[in-house]
């Protein structure tokens, strides 16, 4: 078992609140996540505290003695937090609450120890170290949370039932902590998550969102998307993704499951990269598969136009779940030329084919192979191997026109105003269709990515546009 005087006494400022609360007649833990991480060696910046007494009062006199002037407070929640020694200091006074259906939002009163601990959400959660001087750094444990950690279980204190009822958004929060520890939930709780998850209509869309992109952040978000699928809350969360699941078979043909196929594709991506919104990319990739979807007899399952489609459904999706819109333009970029590049791997290809799978990718062409490289789930070593080879060869054709065209942040040589001067035209559709005609032309390769083969270039055609009606 781990000596939590230890853990504690690396904490010098511990003992002052301590202090604080025997001469303020107060009890005063340790609460929560930091325990449960203690408990996990993993580490966590952040310390939260139960004051069986006043804890915003509290909050201020500690901040004090530590020299923080600095101190958040919310009256409406009890709670008060302040910044010291590179750690978030977070305080709550002990509490009993209970709930109206109607809301998640709990009416409050002053409550004891056991009181705060039976609110919160998982036993995980309820483990506390006391600070006080009769039994200074002992672990309390009223829900056995400490087995639970050694178990990799994820279980409610009370019915989970009523506390999924009380605050749906613990349902969401279930998934998240299953999926960051990956630890299992139990069958009862999950069966209640089920049961209550019409009540997730009374949590506003962005808390729900928050949550469900903890979960893509995590180690390995396959563990909490495969829960959401399986107990049929991601029909409420995310229907898109729920719709990628099932498997149809006509004759000898079948497509794979692509939920599943997902699921790998973006734990492929969160093996090699921390980028949530790379992670968002792959989850959607074939966000259009179920719409497109159609046999062909010669041929087989077809998904045909589901890149095009994917990308256009972006737009709902985000206004729906209340996703950042600066984020929009990078996925669908990523869902409409995810099938590009292995494309290019012919000998025959040209160079303009290169070039412009370089111009339409631009700054996310890293990415984009990353995605494409992850989109490779066959249990086939083989072809995994052939796949991968393949998309070396691809880079490696993109690496030569790079270097060769100089295409990054691609653009025509010529600009707009010199453009308009030399035909002696105003801003107008004339002067974009002229600089469109020179950038093509790069890109077919009839003239070099270069001011003066492009200037040549833009007199030489010039007068085709501007004698257009």
């Amino acid at each position: 078992m781990i000596d939590f005087i230890k853990i504690i006494d690396r904490f010098k400022f511990l003992k002052i609140a301590s202090e604080i609360a025997k001469k303020r007649s107060e009890e005063i833990y340790i609460v929560g996540g930091f325990v449960r991480d203690t408990l996990l060696k993993r580490e966590r910046n952040e310390i939260d505290f139960v004051i069986v007494g006043n804890g915003i009062e509290f909050t201020f006199e500690f901040a004090r003695r530590l020299g923080v002037f600095d101190v958040a407070v919310y009256k409406n929640y009890g709670t008060a937090h302040f910044r010291f020694d590179n750690l978030l200091l977070e305080f709550v006074g002990a509490r009993k609450e209970s709930y109206i259906k109607e809301s998640r939002n709990p009416i409050v009163k002053i409550g004891t120890l056991d009181d705060d601990l039976n609110r919160r959400d998982f036993t995980i959660n309820t483990l506390a170290i006391s600070l006080n001087d009769e039994n200074y750094g002992d672990l309390v444990d009223r829900f056995n949370g400490s087995k639970d950690i050694e178990k990799k279980i994820i279980k409610t204190p009370l019915d989970p039932n009523k506390t999924f009822e009380d605050d749906p958004l613990r349902i969401m929060r279930a998934f998240r902590f299953a999926s960051q520890l990956n630890f299992a939930i139990e069958d009862k709780t999950l069966q209640a998550a089920s049961n209550m998850s019409s009540r997730l209509e009374i949590i506003t869309q962005e808390r729900i969102t928050d949550e469900f992109l903890k979960i893509l952040a995590s180690e390995k978000p396959s563990i909490g998307l495969k829960l959401l699928f399986e107990s049929g809350i991601m029909k409420i969360v995310f229907p898109e993704v729920h719709d990628l699941g099932g498997v149809e078979q006509v004759n000898e043909h079948h497509h794979k499951d692509v939920f599943y196929h997902t699921c790998m594709v973006v734990d492929n991506i969160a093996k090699v990269s921390e980028n949530l919104w790379l992670r968002f990319a792959a989850l959607v990739h074939d966000i259009a598969k179920p719409t497109t979807k159609k046999f062909v007899d010669s041929i087989g399952w077809t998904f045909h136009g589901h890149e095009e489609l994917g990308a256009r459904m972006m737009k709902n999706i985000f206004q729906k779940m209340k996703l950042p819109y600066s984020k929009i333009g990078y996925i669908e970029k990523l869902i409409r030329l995810h099938l590009r590049p292995i494309a290019l791997v012919d000998e025959q290809v040209t160079d303009s084919a290169i070039r412009r799978l370089i111009v339409a990718a631009d700054e996310d062409l890293d990415d984009l192979i990353t995605l494409c490289r992850a989109d490779i789930t066959s249990k086939n070593p083989s072809k995994v191997t052939k796949y991968l080879e393949n998309y070396e060869i691809v880079m490696q054709k993109v690496k030569d026109v790079l270097e060769r065209d100089k295409l990054r942040a691609f653009q025509s040589p010529v600009r707009g105003d010199e453009i308009m001067k030399i035909c002696n035209i105003p801003p107008s559709k004339t002067v974009g269709l002229i600089k469109s005609a020179i950038e093509e032309a790069i890109l077919d390769g009839k003239i070099g990515n270069n001011y003066e083969e492009a200037f040549e270039y833009f007199l030489k055609i010039k007068n085709e546009f501007l004698e257009k009606p």
